[in-house]
């Protein structure tokens, strides 16, 4: 073991080759303080010497969850999640038009939690005609939160497969248009009479 420091310090460190020959004399090598890159460096040789296997990272969540025909929205609309979305969906049809596909929903629609837009309505009405163009049945879970078209998604499931656990939330919003009318003149009214 002293040998194979010694060496691996001779090729990665040429200023620690005195010490290096030093350490091969000396018989313990307790005593020799050992660099922490130098260590990993004979940790990761000794470790490919003896044969064992180097694996690939572990593939991420969304990935195994996929493989499992299992579709995740857990962030707004946004175009580049509807983009995702709508390919997972054609790609998952190609597979086979009679396996089932589950669509996991937590997401508060084109909208964040506190109101402000984020996208534009397009991105929801992409995603729930993919779904009715696809052939497969598609059973969508309400995980936590269904608001504006997320709520439209989840209704987009098929008859009997929607489901919402029980502390859920699934709320339609208003739609978003400018006021006219008799609604726009009650509230320059009420702001009128406020100011006086």
């Amino acid at each position: 073991m002293v040998l194979a420091y010694s060496r691996a310090m001779q090729a990665h460190c040429p200023q620690q080759r005195g010490l290096a020959n030093s350490s091969r004399a000396s018989s313990s090598s307790s005593s020799m303080i050992r660099p922490y890159s130098s260590r990993k460096q004979v940790v990761v040789q000794a470790r490919q010497s003896r044969g064992d296997r180097r694996r690939p990272p572990p593939p991420d969540l969304p990935s195994l969850l996929f493989d499992q025909r299992i579709v995740y929205l857990g962030m707004p609309l946004v175009p580049a999640v509807t983009e995702l979305m709508v390919a997972e969906l054609l790609y998952l049809e190609k597979q086979g038009t009679s396996l089932p596909i589950e669509m996991l929903i937590n997401s508060s629609g084109t909208t964040r939690q506190d109101g402000e837009i984020l996208a534009f309505d397009s991105e929801g009405i992409a995603l729930t005609s993919t779904m009715g163009f696809v052939k497969n049945p598609i059973s969508t879970v309400n995980m936590g939160l269904a608001v504006g078209w997320s709520a439209v998604v989840l209704g987009y499931g098929r008859k009997g497969l929607r489901k919402s656990l029980p502390h859920s939330l699934a709320m339609l919003q208003q739609p978003r248009v400018p006021p006219t009318g008799q609604c726009q003149a009650i509230e320059v009214h009420i702001k009128w009479r406020e100011v006086l």
